[in-house]
């Protein structure tokens, strides 16, 4: 391998050159040697770089392969480090490259499966319908009649990319060690990103859990339809899905003649992705062009599964408080959302923070809301973050990347999409959904099946625990000397102790008289069930918020 890292490293800057991107090369000690033995090539007298930098990158990441593909792919989805031209550029590129053997493919699919593809299959389309970087798709029909498609891996691509990878993260780690702009652009967290995010592509098992997961939420859903996975059929290097018969929603054309409201359809698009991302907290992170399809109906339909993104609980809050303070151009919420969620460091300024928050967007607000773009705005917001010292939060990027995919999409659908008209509305429902009585009500159901689980043992262990510390067996180490405030500390946790045993003990009574109560009286049995279901809450939240607050 590292005997061909200098053969490897040549190909690399002869394309490189030949598409007049000198000023990468000069920035990197490896490559610099090959530089100047290139400048005597024929070939780089008679190069044409008068294009655009971005435009030439494009092309010479085309001319090395997939794997670079693949690469410039990700580097597209990080606008927020390195320059918007090449960004803006590197969302062209198209993930085609020529298709291996049908042969090849055929062989995967009968040794993954373990059996010929006529027996598998009634009929397999041996010429693929699409060829990507890392896996190709063929036609087929399974054996009952059902439509399907056939993604197989390319062989050998875990060695190509291996091999690219260990040269990539050699170059970025010289990057950011002699290159001027290494720090600020982070080229080694780019190439571990997309170390991540290819090595979760290679594995379509991986994938086809997601499409699933993806169609659980929402199975019987009027905006978005999953196909089938079909898991007997399904390996590490193999997948079969139901085909779907769609138009590309690239046609815009073949949209309008089907009579499909372009309108509806935009802001369908956008409740899709937030319903994704703050309902499910789990969203489809590569929705470009070529994933996406609509029914004549106006109905999406979603494909290619490889890249999803996740939000837990919290940083499902902590976003939707920063949209809606974008929403109210309300800075200082922006600002204390961002401390309080440990996404900058805690000792920031929050009037510093605030005030640069605010001389990024008040210039963007100065346009009218409809031409304002959100993910723009976003986008501008990490941006001022990482001046802060934010890490890299990998769920936001995604979340970012795929908001900035969605607005773009939609404006060509319908150019006058006006994003906020769809998305505030929906944020400010979750919010009172997440913090309102309602919310309140869910969390006890969710959590009162495990309380009520562990009532019949409190009595018991609360018994053992005060036992112990009657006997000396437990020790109470601290390193204050204040011995009031210690026994107040554990007389406020002998209080709540004391209130859980009592409120688990009237919970359990009112769930006994619920279920085995007479029914012939049910009115005297959901009385006494309910009057000892709240005597039994009011207890548990009185003993824990009652002197809560602890001595200085």
């Amino acid at each position: 391998m590292k005997g061909r890292r200098p053969l490897r490293v040549l190909a690399i800057v002869r394309v490189f050159v030949r598409h007049g991107l000198d000023e990468f090369v000069r920035t990197l000690h490896l490559a610099r040697p090959y530089l100047y033995l290139l400048y005597l090539y024929p070939p780089y007298w008679r190069r044409r770089d008068a294009a655009p930098r971005g435009v030439r990158l494009r092309e010479a990441l085309v001319e090395l392969g997939p794997v670079f593909i693949k690469f410039g792919q990700a580097l597209s989805t990080r606008p927020d480090l390195i320059p918007t031209d090449i960004a803006d550029e590197l969302t062209l590129l198209q993930d085609r490259v020529p298709p291996f053997s049908p042969t090849v493919s055929r062989n995967i699919v009968e040794t993954a499966l373990g059996q010929p593809v006529t027996e598998l299959f009634a009929a397999f389309e041996v010429e693929p319908v699409a060829s990507a970087s890392v896996a190709q798709v063929h036609t087929g029909v399974l054996k009952d009649g059902s439509e399907v498609i056939i993604k197989v891996l390319r062989p050998g691509i875990e060695k190509v990319i291996e091999r690219d990878l260990e040269l990539l993260y050699t170059i970025a780690h010289l990057a950011e060690k002699y290159w001027s702009q290494g720090k600020r652009l982070r080229p080694v967290e780019i190439v571990e990103d997309y170390d991540k995010t290819i090595h979760d592509e290679l594995d379509l098992i991986r994938e086809a859990a997601n499409a699933s997961q993806l169609r659980t939420n929402f199975k019987d859903s009027n905006l978005l339809y999953v196909p089938r996975v079909y898991w007997d059929y399904t390996r590490r290097d193999v997948m079969v899905m139901e085909r779907i018969h769609a138009i590309s929603i690239r046609d815009i054309d073949a949209m309008h003649d089907a009579g499909i409201d372009m309108r509806t359809l935009a802001h369908n698009g956008v409740e899709i992705f937030f319903t994704q991302a703050f309902r499910d907290g789990f969203f489809h992170a590569d929705m470009h062009p070529g994933n996406i399809f609509v029914y004549e109906s106006g109905k999406y339909c979603a494909v290619d599964f490889g890249i999803m993104g996740t939000l837990s609980d919290a940083d499902q809050r902590f976003l939707a408080e920063i949209l809606l303070g974008f929403f109210n151009r309300d800075y200082r919420t922006i600002a204390e959302v961002h401390i309080r969620s440990g996404w900058v460091p805690r000792d920031t300024r929050v009037e510093e923070f605030e005030g640069a928050i605010r001389s990024v967007c008040e210039p963007i607000f100065a346009k009218p809301i409809s031409e304002i773009s959100f993910g723009r705005l976003v986008l501008r917001l990490f941006q001022v973050a990482h001046r802060f010292q934010m890490p890299v939060q990998p769920q936001l990027v995604l979340l970012q990347k795929t908001l900035l995919n969605i607005e773009g999409l939609g404006r060509r659908l319908y150019p006058q999409l006006d994003l906020w008209e769809t998305a505030k509305p929906f944020l400010e429902r979750w919010m009172r959904r997440q913090y309102g009585p309602r919310a309140v009500a869910r969390g006890i159901r969710r959590e009162l099946p495990r309380f009520l689980a562990l009532g019949p043992e409190m009595p018991a262990l609360a018994y053992d625990v005060l036992r112990r510390i009657k006997n000396d067996e437990i020790a109470v180490k601290t390193r204050s000397d204040n011995v009031d405030q210690l026994k107040q500390t554990l007389a406020i946790n002998h209080r709540r102790l004391t209130a859980t045993i009592i409120g688990c003990t009237l919970l359990s009574i009112a769930t006994a008289v619920y279920l085995f109560g007479d029914p012939s009286n049910s009115s005297t049995r959901t009385w006494i069930s309910g009057s000892s279901a709240i005597l039994g809450i009011a207890i548990v939240v009185g003993g824990w918020f009652t002197g809560q607050r602890q001595p200085d």
